[in-house]
């Protein structure tokens, strides 16, 4: 008598690793091209992609910010855009592993990241509220492409669907990632196309009504191994918060004055423009810079003063600072008593080297006021000057940690021979800068070791608000040496030994070189 035999129970269907990777892969790229794309009409800054990358920057601690400036420089929003990618892929591969039997976990996590992106987008000051379509557009995307290429994958019918159709899934694959890529590009292409550069070639040459006297010979040494007097435009240190260049036509910029003033005024560029213009040399300092650090530089600067634009608006006297606002949502807070004194020579730029600012450095328009550091005194791209207590507004940098108050210490910095270089033993030349703006520079000098102070050859003073160059010859003996170098201000101060980080209001410290002498 047979038996019948019951057959094995069918294994739960799941989908194969690469498929389930592949989806969530594509569901991302999906979900960052549709929110480019939106992001392209409604706002650049609203793809999902960039407004979290600006969370990002907004929220890091300082200390960690700081350490990005120092030691990526400039690249730093790159590697930073880089990190996010890398995460937001590890969470893509994750939806889709959590996903090989049941779609529900990845909807989760992509419904979490989309989630994140519209977060980001709201929690934005220069965003308004359609700007939101980008990133809800982006978490609808990124969900029905998940779920539609998993129903493909691993359809629930399997009575009238004969399983796991592979052409069909490589097609909507192979659409969904081409339709990605365009709309990402589409939306790179509308976001992107402002207009700024042709806007500022627009400009034409910005003719000053009052100019600097001509640079004298020696106002430099760079034939000695000091920098140029004047930093190319190129060259020029950035640093800001700005992930993204902001992109602004000058027909559609404005300044406005207002918060405790007897009269709110907006100036627009053309106002500016057609303005007795300014010309005026100023070297800007970074206070993230470290003792001997490269995050300062020189130029000449073409503008109105700001003094007279704020007379217009009658500031009030109860007001203690004037709270700049960046088009992309930076705030800067500058001691009111400075901004509103004329001798302090604070500017309104427009030009920057003979030409009109460049994009990176604040076109159309920038504050720039002497002697004090860039983080209460450079705000690029300025939109907004409202005039307030301390206690009513907290600027970006305020909010974590730095001074109120942010003169310029008087500092220098040998630039040749670099940090550690070998030298032939014997007469050895030295030139470097140095730096006490709005005070001026009075003496460097220059020891060997511990030996006896040396004064260097200084350059001409071209502006108490530049910074100045000098050179000496030293006696230098065969062996392993350590040069060192101070400053003094016109007021009698010099510069201090004791190290200090640039928390909370600028490094102090001697800088110093390694001499290999052979």
């Amino acid at each position: 008598m047979s038996t019948l035999q019951e057959a094995p129970p069918e294994a739960p269907r799941r989908l194969s690793l690469p498929v389930a990777t592949l989806i969530g892969l594509l569901a991302l790229a999906a979900a960052l091209g549709v929110g480019h794309l939106v992001a392209g009409f409604v706002g650049y800054t609203a793809s999902p992609f960039i407004a979290v990358a600006n969370y990002v920057i907004d929220h890091s601690p300082t200390g960690i910010v700081k350490w990005a400036e120092r030691t990526l420089g400039t690249w730093d929003k790159p590697i930073l855009k880089v990190g996010l990618a890398v995460v937001l892929i590890l969470f893509a591969l994750l939806a889709g592993q959590l996903s090989r039997r049941t779609p529900r976990a990845g909807q989760v996590l992509v419904f979490l990241l989309g989630a994140a992106g519209v977060a980001a987008v709201y929690a934005r000051s220069d965003l308004g509220q359609v700007s939101l379509l980008a990133p809800v557009a982006a978490l609808v995307a990124g969900l029905v492409v998940f779920t539609m290429l998993h129903r493909l994958a691993l359809p629930e019918d399997v009575v009238h669907d004969r399983g796991f159709d592979r052409r069909k899934f490589l097609r909507a694959g192979v659409g969904v990632a081409a339709g990605s890529g365009i709309a990402a590009l589409v939306g790179e292409v509308a976001g992107t196309s402002s207009d700024a550069e042709d806007s500022r070639a627009a400009v034409g040459p910005l003719v000053p009504a009052r100019t600097e006297p001509a640079l004298p010979a020696d106002a430099d040494f760079a034939k000695l191994g000091s920098p140029p007097f004047i930093t190319p435009n190129g060259d020029f240190y950035r640093i800001d918060t700005a992930l993204v260049v902001p992109q602004i036509r000058t027909e559609d910029w404005s300044l406005k004055i207002h918060g405790m003033v007897d009269k709110e005024v907006s100036f627009s560029y053309a106002d500016l423009r057609n303005r007795p213009l300014v010309e005026r040399r100023v070297t800007l300092t970074c206070v993230s810079n470290e003792v001997g650090g490269p995050l300062i530089s020189n130029a000449t600067w073409l503008g109105v003063d700001l003094v007279d634009l704020l007379d217009e608006a009658g500031v009030q006297p109860g007001a203690e600072q004037m709270y700049a606002t960046s088009v992309d949502g930076w705030t800067c807070g500058t001691p009111a008593n400075v901004a509103l004194d004329p001798a302090r020579g604070a500017m309104l730029a427009i030009g920057m080297n003979g030409e009109p600012l460049p994009v990176e450095h604040g076109f159309p328009a920038r504050i720039v006021i002497p002697g004090l550091y860039g983080y209460v005194s450079a705000t690029k791209w300025v939109e907004s000057l409202e005039f307030a207590k301390w206690d009513d507004r907290q600027a970006y940098w305020l909010s974590r940690g730095w001074a109120e108050q942010a003169p310029i210490k008087t500092e220098s910095r040998i630039d040749t021979p670099a940090a550690s270089g070998h030298v032939p033993a014997g007469k050895v030349r030295l030139a470097g800068t140095a730096w006490a703006q709005h005070t001026g520079v009075a003496k460097v000098e220059v020891r060997l070791d511990q030996g006896a102070w040396q004064p260097a050859m200084l350059s001409a003073e071209v502006s108490k608000d530049t910074w100045r160059m000098w050179w000496i010859e030293l006696d230098v003996p065969q062996g392993t040496h350590q040069a060192f170098v101070r400053a003094t201000d016109q007021d009698g101060y010099t510069q201090t030994e004791n190290r200090a980080d640039p928390v909370p209001d600028g490094a102090t410290g001697w800088h110093s070189v390694t001499l290999d002498a052979r």
